[in-house]
């Protein structure tokens, strides 16, 4: 007879854990409180996007560092001394992110039935979708009733997050932790074919790699060339570089068409391809973009059930970069 394993145990019982919470989520949970939150919310975010085009990768990444850490409840937003946004892994979240949830909620507070009514982990979660959308990606429909935590700490963001250069055994561990699988792990990585990366997140594979040229063999030689050119040594260290090179302002599947050519800015975005064990999903996601916004859609929805505060675990901000 065969025991499970501690690991199967564990993965068990987080499956059961984040099945109780997000059981509670619906797609119309606001339909008695506030019937109109996604057309105000997404006026709110279509405001702010015409204003930057830095709105949908900023809120984008600001919604999944929120769910990485103590769950979808929009602890990063608040705004308490040592909190989330303030430890390294998060001090790089543009303000365009977080000024999307503010705007929406004052949106939504503008409108005397839904004043009070929406948390703000729900903002988040609507103006992700949102942005994705408006800018080629697939629209979904997004589950409601998270809400807001009380706590936000800088101790709590440590080795929570997926870091540039992770290996894929890396990356599938900690996705794993949160119940996602590692075609959900690939699917989600594909939000890099919007966004940018400081050039110190990947320096390494440009000029201090274990080769003969100090280059990454795996890097494109003309695209290693061209970020040698954007990111020399010593360069601004606020200087950026848009992570899908191709099409960095359409949500589409051109990430992985990239990586199947070299040019995956980070290691963990490349690794996808280099290893065998997960090349065949991003030739997939490459060849077939209903394939990819599939995953997508699937994963950012189990995404957006990581943590949930449902019950007395939390409350209706109304501030959300602080508890009531």
């Amino acid at each position: 007879m065969e025991y499970p394993t501690l690991f199967t145990l564990t993965i068990l019982l987080l499956s059961m854990l984040i099945t109780s919470s997000s059981a509670q989520l619906r797609q119309d949970f606001y339909k008695n409180t506030c019937p109109k939150v996604e057309s105000i919310v997404r006026a709110a975010v279509r405001v702010k996007l015409d204003q930057t085009f830095i709105t949908a990768p900023a809120t984008l990444r600001l919604f999944a560092h929120d769910c990485f850490v103590q769950g979808c409840d929009a602890s990063v937003l608040l705004g308490s001394p040592n909190a989330e946004k303030d430890h390294p892994d998060d001090i790089t979240l543009a303000g365009d992110g977080f000024d999307t949830v503010i705007k929406a909620k004052a949106a939504l507070d503008n409108n005397p039935t839904c004043r009070n009514k929406v948390s703000c982990a729900d903002i988040l979660a609507l103006a992700t979708r949102d942005v994705v959308a408006m800018i080629g990606g697939p629209s979904y429909a997004v589950e409601l009733g998270r809400l807001d935590g009380r706590s936000s700490t800088k101790a709590s963001v440590q080795n929570k997050l997926p870091h540039s250069d992770f290996s894929l055994d890396q990356l599938n561990s900690m996705f794993a932790s949160h119940g996602l699988t590692q075609t959900d792990m690939i699917a989600l990585s594909g939000a890099h074919t919007i966004g940018f990366s400081h050039c110190n997140e990947f320096s390494k594979r440009i000029f201090n790699f274990r080769s003969s040229n100090g280059v990454d063999p795996s890097l494109n030689p003309t695209y290693a060339r061209n970020l040698q050119q954007q990111c020399p040594k010593g360069v601004d260290p606020t200087i950026v570089v848009n992570l899908d090179p191709t099409t960095p302002t359409t949500f589409d599947n051109t990430y992985y068409k990239n990586l199947q050519q070299g040019k995956g800015l980070l290691t963990s975005d490349q690794i996808l391809f280099t290893d065998t064990r997960s090349n065949s999903t991003v030739n997939l996601f490459a060849a077939n973009i209903t394939a990819f916004q599939q995953a997508y859609v699937t994963a950012i929805t189990k995404l957006g059930r990581v943590g949930v505060k449902t019950g007395n675990q939390g409350e209706i901000r109304r501030d959300c970069t602080r508890v009531n």
